[in-house]
């Protein structure tokens, strides 16, 4: 880490965070990979369910990395030439929201859309935060020399 404010506790904070939303991440990706046939319902409750955790996640996230005093502030204050990349980061989070809203609003019960259709729209959301997380990592990387590791 060079010339960083943040010390041990944030760093531990942001490897808390970013765990949490991995997990959420597989809870969605468990839910809408499970079986649909013989009973629709049950499987839209599991994949509801992981969205809306996973929707706080995200909003955790959020608060976390452009809240006042939060990761993106630091890493402006210390690395101001990776300026485009938080605004880049931080676009993508409405996205992200915009995306996880849509998919909770179809996947209230009682559903109207194929499991499919809400499969597919799901696993395009996944691929969204996997390669947000990774662009995370990137920018942490640049900006402190730390290596959060593929596993966070």
């Amino acid at each position: 880490m060079t010339g960083t404010s943040q010390g041990p506790g944030q760093w531990d904070a942001l490897v808390r965070q970013r765990a949490e939303l991995r997990e959420s991440m597989g809870a969605l990706e468990l839910a809408l990979a499970g079986p649909v046939s013989g009973d629709q319902v049950h499987w839209t409750e599991r994949v509801h369910v992981a969205l809306v955790e996973l929707a706080a996640d995200v909003r955790g996230h959020i608060a976390f990395t452009e809240g006042s005093g939060g990761l993106y502030v630091d890493v402006l204050a210390g690395a101001p030439r990776l300026s485009g990349a938080v605004d880049r980061l931080t676009g993508e989070h409405g996205e992200i929201t915009a995306l996880l809203e849509d998919l909770i609003s179809r996947a209230t019960p009682p559903m109207s859309e194929d499991a499919a259709h809400l499969r597919e729209r799901g696993t395009t959301l996944l691929g969204r935060l996997v390669t947000h997380r990774q662009r995370g990592s990137d920018l942490v990387y640049e900006a402190y020399e730390l290596d959060l590791g593929g596993e966070t």
